[in-house]
């Protein structure tokens, strides 16, 4: 010790002193990156935004007639063609996200619970790294799946000849639709879904399931109401996650669901299903190669922009469930 008191620094402090410098360093480096990005992208996005101001979010005309038009447009600025309505593709995107984000949930909460509390020990072990496994696999393997097997499958069997003549007029049924990107979208989200699900379940005090069950409820309503409950956060944030990797899902949606900027028609019945339609993400992914185009590009930019505005709504609504739930989860504690 000092004569005025005070301790030495010691070798350790100094070391933790940079370590602590170093990674705070770079966690500021990865936010300005973050910001510098988010900027970047608005700022392209933004005369596609201004020319059309909000009927760009409304319907109206052929959207990729559209971009075809933006695509040649004349070389002088003041005559470029920045007419978008995008529509079509904004509701394609809530449409196939929303409904593989609902099966999704539903097939992964009853499969964790069965892998957590039903299951025996031999299919437990040997489910977990297959799940892994799925959740790991590219989205292109996916594609391809999908593009060559279920496909010609929902083309050839599925759709029948009726069906297909009700819209010969205004769409072509061949098998690329709505309902084959559904349902490979909700295979790839949902191994995510269920290792994090199951994670959550195994993390709820077994005390908890064993004291409701004391009680004379069966495992599985024990499990239901108590151990459910506990893990409300860690649905809702592994639901936040699938959401946001179907939002950003365009090779797979590209190859299976048409890649038409269409709307489909929830009038035509069961046929709606089998409609073609083309998400945001993959309508960047298919005109990529015009971003050399200026108002082309910047009309791709902007549907970046709209994506990362979707994800970032996303993460705050999921932020403010998570705390809206977490008290009971003290409570119950």
């Amino acid at each position: 010790m000092h004569a005025n008191g005070s301790h030495p620094v010691r070798p350790k402090d100094r070391t933790d002193q940079r370590a602590e410098l170093a990674l705070g360093a770079l966690a500021v480096t990865v936010l300005l990156l973050i910001a510098f990005m988010v900027v970047f992208v608005f700022l392209k996005a933004w005369p596609s935004f201004s020319h059309n101001g909000l009927s760009w979010f409304l319907p109206g005309g052929n959207v990729d007639e559209q971009l075809t038009n933006t695509f040649n447009s004349p070389a002088n600025p003041n005559d470029y063609a920045y007419t978008m309505r995008a529509w079509p593709l904004l509701y394609a995107t809530a449409l196939i996200t929303g409904i593989a984000v609902v099966l999704a949930t539903a097939i992964s909460l009853l499969s964790a619970m069965f892998i957590v509390e039903f299951a025996p020990d031999a299919m437990r072990r040997a489910l977990q790294p297959v799940i892994r496994l799925l959740a790991a696999v590219p989205s292109v393997v996916y594609g391809l799946i999908g593009i060559l097997v279920l496909v010609p499958f929902v083309g050839n069997h599925v759709i029948t000849e009726s069906q297909k003549e009700s819209v010969r007029y205004v769409i072509q049924l061949d098998g690329t639709s709505v309902l084959v990107g559904v349902l490979v979208l909700t295979v790839m989200i949902t191994p995510i879904m269920v290792a994090i699900v199951t994670d959550a379940l195994r993390a709820v005090p077994r005390q908890w399931t064993e004291g409701a069950a004391a009680l004379g409820i069966n495992r599985w309503r024990a499990l239901r109401t108590v151990g459910l409950r506990a893990a409300r956060p860690a649905i809702v944030a592994a639901a936040v996650l699938a959401t946001a990797r179907a939002l950003g899902e365009a090779i797979m949606l590209s190859m299976v669901s048409g890649s038409i900027g269409f709307a489909p028609n929830p009038l035509d019945g069961a046929t709606f299903f089998f409609e073609p339609a083309r998400t945001l993400a993959a309508t960047i992914v298919d005109n990529s190669e015009g971003l050399s185009v200026k108002p082309f590009g910047q009309t791709i930019y902007a549907f970046a922009a709209v994506l990362l505005v979707s994800s970032a709504f996303l993460s705050f609504a999921g932020w403010a469930a998570r705390q809206s739930m977490r008290k009971y989860t003290l409570q119950a504690r």
